[in-house]
């Protein structure tokens, strides 16, 4: 006789991914800290635990850091919790706080790795570009008072496209092995009071997006020239750089994997993409 509900055999193990879409505004990043600091992976992973009645641990496709946003962040884990996918997002989904939400899960082989086998990660920056702060939008966007010359702005990130050492843009506590990555695209869009900044790369140092829009912000301010992109990237040298731009407009949107079996999600973020919808030939498709 087959039993409805069978035990769970721990030698018997899926592995499961997940998409998560969550607010950061609340969190000190996403990577599990010292006990009482609240991170994205510590609530995911108690939620999940919860879930399937043991302990799980995850992997996620990148890293981001306190007050920092995602849309589509990827994570995966294996686990011997017999669940269906609607199981698990449903049931996730009921054990954790409101600023963080599961999309869709998926069964994947173990060949798939959230972090290692990604090709590339995308993120986008929001920037409420208007003389008057908006309180709706407190902690969803980066306020600049001043106006911005956009124009000026992509002349600019044009000159740190491809592959460069990024120690200007690196933050001094970044753990990465070698400061060289790939830059494949750094796109700007004005879209009425908000400019939104997609960026794709093979990899990214710590604070190397909010690094990149601090050099960027004073160009477009026009109290800076556009070689200054040039200059900054060019020295390796983090405090020739730029302010870091606050983490309040900045998006983890998409990582890209070999396989076309995931289910793929609008990049987003909600509020900004019917913009980007009505314009999408303006940036690379992620």
């Amino acid at each position: 006789m087959t039993e409805i509900f069978p035990f769970e055999d721990p030698s018997k193990t899926k592995r499961i991914v997940m998409a998560v879409e969550y607010k950061g505004r609340n969190y000190r990043g996403w990577q599990i800290q010292r006990t009482g600091v609240s991170t994205i992976q510590a609530t995911l992973e108690k939620a999940l635990s919860k879930i399937a009645n043991q302990e799980i641990s995850t992997i996620v496709a990148g890293r981001t850091d306190a007050g920092v946003h995602a849309t589509n962040q990827i994570i995966h884990f294996d686990t011997s919790a017999q669940r269906s996918m609607y199981g698990w997002t449903m049931g996730v989904n009921g054990a954790l706080p409101n600023d963080i939400s599961i999309k869709w899960a998926h069964e994947v082989d173990e060949t798939f790795h959230a972090r290692f086998t990604a090709k590339e990660r995308a993120y986008r920056f929001v920037i409420h570009n208007n003389w008057v702060r908006s309180a709706a939008l407190e902690g969803l966007v980066t306020w600049e008072q001043y106006e911005l010359d956009v124009d000026l702005m992509q002349e600019a990130a044009n000159l740190l496209l491809g592959t460069h050492d990024f120690s200007s843009f690196r933050a001094s506590e970044c753990q990465a092995h070698s400061p060289v990555k790939t830059l494949r695209e750094l796109t700007l869009k004005r879209y009425g009071e908000f400019i939104v900044i997609q960026t794709r790369a093979d990899g990214y140092l710590h604070h190397m997006v909010r690094n990149l829009v601090g050099v960027l912000l004073p160009i477009g301010r026009g109290r800076k020239p556009i070689s200054y992109a040039t200059q900054v990237l060019e020295a390796k040298n983090r405090n020739k750089g730029g302010v870091t731009a606050k983490g309040d407009g900045l998006y983890f949107v998409r990582a890209q994997y070999e396989r076309d079996d995931l289910p793929c999600e609008k990049a987003g973020p909600v509020f900004i993409q019917p913009l980007i919808d009505s314009d999408g030939a303006v940036f690379s498709p992620i």
